[in-house]
């Protein structure tokens, strides 16, 4: 078959094809129009999951009559500026589209309409319909300038699209996640969404910074996690990363509230994902993801955007420095986070109180009604067996916490730590504190177990991974690559306890494993790692392997619930709880507390 060139309009059909994938594809591209237009406020509707109708209006700089024939001609844009030379670099990019292929994209596949006004200049518009260009024509536009691109019956030029668009209701609520990730990335704009004449969306401009950024997210993440995040800001060569990110107890199901921004650009990477997994696997179980907003700020030579149609993906210089940041930064933030836990931990506590909240067929503590009232069960009276044991376990702790008043003057109260004082413990299990404007119910046997967990941590990392010699080196067949990876970080393997060297082309010869794994399946967990790193660039198999045992020998080392304790031992798990980071939870993302606010429980008796 001879080779020809294929007719102008179906190569923009194709790249219609690449670049408008669906109707939020199409939203995307002219939001980010506006933002890098200048715009202040950018209004968004959609009717008909975006297939019928799509409007994006902006107050931005607009596009002069001449420019409007332009705008709407494939490869031509206003966002490349050109290099001393006379060229184009492509890897100095600083805007958010550049390709010039979302206007005459959509044009081609679409009914579009342009109509735009530049400041002290009259309003013009163009039409485009289905890859014809209409002329240029005066436009009663309304607004000082900026400018309002329509969009109608998208993909009727070519309808065997149409039979792969999902129902109306899944595109809209895809427009909204599209529109609600700009608004993360650009909380400096307002944003407006109407979804078939119904306000969907109301954002205003929140002010630079920190704080202007954590509204705009808790705007759309919701008031909740403006409560349990942690504030990021970590800079390394040159990279900076800043955002949020939640308590461990504050956690989903699934990883679809982790998003990451690079220079103002709204990205999916396995990279984000990797170095969350990472930098919580301390904190939470494998079916429970956190929460996080980050974005990182980094010259435009270091990343290369220009890597997917659409720009929904980007590729790293220097990945494994990127990783390195965000692992760095969200470990950092967690450590001081100290015992924070959730405040949603107390909500739902507070929720079982209410009046209609299914309980219990007696109250806890008692075990039958007669006409004289409730009759106490009959417990044992403690004993002193084991309790020698069990105060062995905690370390003494710090005599008062800094800035606060020493136990023996006059000013002091046990009350005033941030756990409070013991004043109970209830079925052998929960301890019950005081603390000035409230209660804290703590789980013993939760809290002591990461207390264990800690310190095995802290003595792994002092004196490394003990190791075993295998009687018998164990060669690993791997693909050539895998090999390479998995050989090249060693040395980082070795201080996790595994040693082996390479063995040939494709094999590795593994003559030391970690002691603590005992009878490991050496072949089995290389393979593991080479996969990891494959995918996230770090050895998560080996780390997560002994941290799982270390997990598991502390649950076996720690208080048992069922357990009586002392006042003065359950004060001393309280101080080490206040001193000891991550103590908010347990090795499974559990909380070890809870802490109900005296005002809280004051409203559920009607005193407020």
């Amino acid at each position: 078959m001879p080779i020809r060139r294929l007719p102008p309009e179906l190569v923009s059909r194709i790249a219609a094809g690449e670049v408008v994938e669906r109707p939020a594809s199409a939203v995307k591209e002219l939001v980010e129009n506006a933002v890098d237009a200048g715009a202040a406020a950018i209004e968004i509707q959609a009717d008909g999951g975006g297939l019928t109708r799509i409007l994006v209006a902006d107050d931005g700089a607009g596009i002069a009559a001449d420019e409007l024939p332009l705008a709407v001609e494939r490869h031509a844009t206003s966002k490349l500026a050109p290099s001393p030379d006379g060229g184009v670099d492509l890897l100095n990019i600083s805007t958010m589209g550049f390709r010039g292929e979302a206007l005459p994209s959509i044009g081609s596949v679409a009914r579009l309409s342009i109509a735009a006004r530049k400041a002290g200049e009259s309003a013009h518009a163009i039409l485009v319909e289905g890859g014809a260009v209409g002329a240029v024509g005066p436009s009663a536009f309304a607004g000082g300038h900026g400018a309002r691109v329509e969009v109608r019956d998208l993909f009727y030029a070519t309808p065997a699209r149409l039979k792969f668009m999902k129902s109306e209701r899944a595109e809209a609520m895809a427009i909204a996640d599209e529109v609600k990730r700009q608004a993360m990335a650009h909380p400096e704009v307002a944003f407006s969404l109407d979804i078939d004449g119904r306000k969907a969306l109301r954002l205003p401009a929140e002010a630079a910074g920190e704080a202007g950024r954590l509204a705009r997210l808790a705007d759309i993440l919701g008031a909740d996690f403006a409560g349990n995040a942690l504030a990021i800001d970590l800079t390394r060569d040159g990279v900076r990363l800043v955002g949020h990110a939640g308590v461990p107890t504050f956690n989903r199901g699934n990883a679809q509230h982790q998003f990451l921004f690079v220079n103002g650009r709204p990205v999916r990477d396995r990279l984000l994902q990797g170095a969350l997994r990472g930098a919580y696997a301390d904190f939470l179980a494998r079916d429970r993801h956190p929460v996080a907003a980050l974005y990182l700020e980094l010259e435009p030579t270091q990343v290369d955007v220009n890597v997917h149609p659409a720009k929904a993906e980007v590729r790293f210089r220097d990945p494994s420095l990127v990783r390195g940041l965000i692992v760095g930064a969200l470990r950092h933030a967690l450590a001081g986070a100290g015992h924070r836990a959730s405040t949603t931990v107390a909500a739902e506590a507070l929720a079982g109180f209410r009046p209609g909240y299914q309980s219990g067929p007696s109250p806890a503590g008692f075990s039958a009604w007669s006409a004289g009232g409730w009759t106490p069960r009959a417990y044992p009276e403690p004993t002193l067996a084991g309790l020698a044991e069990i105060s062995a376990r905690f370390e003494a702790p710090p005599p008062y916490a800094p800035g606060m008043a020493e136990p023996g003057s006059p000013a002091f109260d046990p009350i005033d730590f941030p756990l409070g004082a013991a004043r109970a413990q209830l079925h052998e299990t929960y301890i019950v504190a005081q603390t000035r404007d409230g209660v804290v119910i703590v789980d013993q046997h939760a809290a002591h177990e990461r207390l264990v967990y800690e310190r095995m941590k802290e003595g792994m990392e002092a004196g490394g991974v003990p190791r075993q010699a295998l009687l018998m080196p164990i060669v690993v067949e791997l693909d050539p690559a895998e090999a390479e990876r998995v050989v090249g970080r060693a040395a980082e393997l070795a201080d996790l306890g595994l040693v082996l060297e390479t063995f040939g082309p494709g094999a590795v010869l593994v003559r030391e494993t970690p002691a603590a794994l005992g009878d490991a399946d050496a072949a089995g967990l290389v393979r593991d790692i080479a996969d990891d790193l494959a995918e996230h660039g770090a050895a998560l198999a080996l780390k997560e392997r002994l941290e799982h045992v270390a997990a598991t020998m502390a649950c076996h080392g720690s208080v048992r619930a069922g357990r009586r304790l002392t006042a003065p031992e359950m004060n001393a798990l309280l101080r080490q709880m206040e001193a000891t980071p991550h103590s908010g939870q347990c090795n499974h993302g559990r909380p070890t507390y809870v802490e109900l606010k005296l005002a809280d429980i004051e409203r559920l008796f009607g005193r407020r």
